[in-house]
């Protein structure tokens, strides 16, 4: 509900809407096992804030654990049966299969993308955000579906510093969706892709939220391509974003990806992120077959090559 997947993400949001909290995650697990209750009152203030559950600290600190799992479902549309076995701790255990990319493909995402999307902020109008994205393989996610087990971080150099958001991955038959939850600005963004086959060299959709830079709230969705690095490249730390005009195949190269075609990388990449008019921004499968042929054919012959 928070968006939030380790202890220290949970943590976090209790400082960002009380700097000074006091909660402290092994209290807090006690405290629904019924085994301990956390000491100070204000801990009980910073749930109910955080939690927006349309009740007091007090009420809080006086109820039992159902009326509590009662208020967080009538408050926010949760399936009681789900939070509750979250809070006892009895998901069902990961199959040894469930991270088997054979098995289980979206367990095959796992790995670092670089993002490219168009610039939000009217700031920057024209130029290309650029972005990283990772998936990671999260154990500690509720493993009642094994298709949703894969936890994202995406990273974006700001030139006000970077900014973080993270969450969960989703997969149905056709799409992707990353629920992203940015604990700096504190708001929700979401990622919907078209779902891919292995290698997954790219993955392509949109992305939506409100603007980062921005003096005044303003909605934005634009289409972003997220292109896989090999695990032997390391992360980066590159600029915000890249001006108009700027070759993405360069931008890659600096990063040590290796290109079989640039020009048609270039080509293809700034047709697929143009946006049409006509009142409606739709994505066909189509475009995305061929940014997915491009990149799976120059991670076969460039990428596998050279990292076996």
């Amino acid at each position: 509900m928070l968006g939030t997947i380790t202890r220290k993400d949970l943590a976090a949001q209790f400082r960002l809407i009380n700097p000074a909290t006091t909660f402290d995650v092994e209290r807090a697990q006690k405290w629904l096992q019924g085994r301990a209750r956390p000491r100070e009152r204000q801990v009980y203030e910073d749930w109910a804030r955080l939690l927006d559950l349309g009740r007091s600290g007090h009420w809080i600190a006086e109820c039992d654990v159902d009326a509590f799992v009662d208020a967080l479902c009538s408050r926010h549309g949760h399936n009681r049966d789900g939070l509750l076995r979250q809070a006892n701790g009895i998901a069902r255990a990961p199959k040894a299969t469930d991270a088997d990319p054979s098995t289980n493909p979206i367990a095959g995402l796992a790995g670092t993308y670089l993002s490219y999307s168009h610039a939000w902020s009217r700031y920057f109008r024209g130029q290309l955000i650029c972005g990283e994205l990772s998936f990671r393989i999260e154990p500690r996610l509720p493993r009642l579906d094994p298709q949703r087990q894969l936890a994202a971080t995406y990273v974006q150099n700001l030139p006000t510093g970077a900014t973080h958001a993270y969450g969960a991955v989703s997969a149905s038959r056709r799409t992707l969706g990353v629920d992203l939850h940015s604990a700096d600005i504190d708001e929700p963004y979401n990622m919907r892709l078209f779902r891919p086959a292995p290698p997954a060299s790219v993955l392509a959709g949109f992305f939506t939220g409100p603007t980062f830079l921005s003096s005044e709230t303003e909605l934005t969705t634009t289409r972003v391509v997220l292109i896989r690095l090999p695990s032997t490249i390391s992360r980066r730390s590159a600029a915000a974003y890249l001006p108009p005009g700027a070759s993405v195949a360069a931008d890659l190269s600096t990063v040590g990806l290796p290109l079989r075609d640039p020009a048609e990388i270039d080509r293809q990449l700034s047709a697929f992120l143009e946006v049409e008019r006509g009142g409606i921004d739709q994505l066909g499968s189509e475009r995305y077959e061929a940014l997915t042929a491009l990149f799976d054919r120059n991670w076969l012959s460039e990428v596998a090559r050279t990292t076996v």
